[in-house]
């Protein structure tokens, strides 16, 4: 099951289960599209990989399967990652 983290890791910015802004990499870590943009430029510093738009989980299961409720908060000061993929595609990483 997907976890749905409701705030970005490396700004705070809240990132509610129907965000628009909720950008997620294959292991799930959480930024907002700001930050994807701007500071990560798609190379996601945990893993490499890229970003795409966190899918919304419909309202009814969100009682089933809640959101993580506590915070995952790890500002990016470096990213390992980012000279070896920023122009690479992330599909072709």
């Amino acid at each position: 099951m997907l976890e749905i983290r409701l705030n970005c890791e490396n700004c705070d910015k809240s990132l509610p289960n129907e965000s628009n802004e909720a950008m997620i990499c294959t292991y799930e870590c959480t930024y907002c599209k700001d930050c994807v943009e701007n500071i990560l430029k798609n190379v996601c510093p945990n893993c490499g990989g890229g970003f795409e738009i966190r899918p919304t989980r419909p309202k009814e299961k969100l009682k089933i399967y809640p959101p993580r409720e506590d915070k995952v908060l790890k500002p990016v000061t470096e990213n390992k990652y980012f000279d070896k993929y920023i122009y690479i595609d992330p599909r072709k990483r």
